[in-house]
């Protein structure tokens, strides 16, 4: 006997539920493992988004946050945290079913997020009565001395300690300065981390409309190098207001440029038929050491001119052409 649809409807909500208060509430309370877990939260997000709609993907995002908030009994910041990866899911889905090409996909899901939360913390400002500067900068001040506080715990030398303690107040300087970069570029990558996971999940599901095409042939607008350059020369004119406008804008571009590396790379570990073990053994290092980090980032900022992958310059269209028909 067939389960009737509203029953099905109802059952998938309450495993989405389940499974996304299950990740959130991991992400907040296990310390290393919880922040794996927090980059991948948008994940379930988006599949529940596709697969029920609108209506119960909204349901998916507030049904675990009121449970964590009763439970846990939160603050403020977990909860943002949390909103800021469930939201991020959400409006992944809503770009992925207007079948919009991976650049707005990414782009769009994360300014609405920039934007919702700028607009909820000056809220929470103002009903608290503190300034936005003033709340983030406590914040990481707070942090910092967590921060020290486990270094002392874990055996670090008291002359390290001491060089970190004495310079909190200029790297809570510096933070403050660079933090809308820094939250444009790890959503940016958060972003890009769920996309490629989501459409292995989506096409075993049969979800055709989330075929982004290769991947690995994808590259930057070419009119970026003109931002980077006009970043370089931001940062060196002796004025810290534009310095900061300066380095924020190379952060956020240093990121793009990360993600078009990697499809090189990915181009010619696929060209090549390199091992999978290898690509991730690769792919490790570069996560690990910063250094090949830069390689990366300098890879793709290169292929601007140097076109390793020899593509054609096509140009692109807002939306993806009607997707075919998946075979089993």
């Amino acid at each position: 006997m067939a389960i009737p649809y509203h029953e099905t409807i109802l059952k998938d909500i309450i495993n989405g539920i389940a499974l996304t208060a299950l990740i959130s509430s991991i992400a907040i309370s296990v310390p290393i493992i919880g922040f794996f877990c927090l980059l991948l939260l948008p994940q379930p997000v988006i599949f529940y988004r596709l697969k029920l709609g609108r209506k119960p993907g909204l349901a998916i995002i507030a049904a675990p946050i009121l449970l964590i908030t009763l439970v846990f009994g939160q603050l403020f910041t977990d909860t943002a945290f949390l909103l800021g990866m469930l939201g991020l899911g959400f409006f992944m889905g809503e770009c992925i079913e207007r079948r919009l090409t991976v650049e707005k996909t990414i782009g769009y899901a994360c300014g609405a997020v920039i934007v919702a939360g700028f607009f909820g913390l000056l809220i929470y400002t103002n009903l608290t009565n503190v300034g936005i500067t003033g709340w983030i900068s406590d914040y990481i001040s707070k942090n910092l001395r967590m921060t020290v506080s486990l270094y002392e715990k874990m055996g670090m030398p008291e002359e390290s300690i001491r060089m970190l303690q004495d310079s909190m107040a200029h790297i809570t300087y510096v933070l403050v300065r660079m933090l809308p970069s820094l939250i444009i570029a790890g959503l940016l990558f958060v972003g890009w981390l769920n996309l490629l996971a989501a459409r292995g999940l989506l096409h075993r599901w049969r979800m055709a409309y989330a075929d982004f095409g290769a991947l690995n042939r994808w590259k930057s607008p070419e009119p970026l190098v003109w931002a980077v350059i006009a970043g370089i020369v931001m940062v060196l004119i002796p004025n810290i207001t534009i310095k900061v406008i300066g380095l924020n804008g190379l952060i956020i571009l240093m990121v793009i440029y990360f993600f078009q590396g990697i499809a090189v790379m990915s181009y010619y570990f696929e060209e090549k038929s390199v091992p999978l073990a290898l690509r991730w053994l690769i792919y490790a290092f570069i996560a690990i050491q910063q250094i090949f980090l830069l390689i990366v980032i300098g890879l793709g900022f290169s292929d601007v001119w140097a076109n390793f992958r020899r593509l054609d310059n096509t140009d692109k269209t807002d939306r993806l052409p009607p997707p075919d028909d998946i075979e089993g």
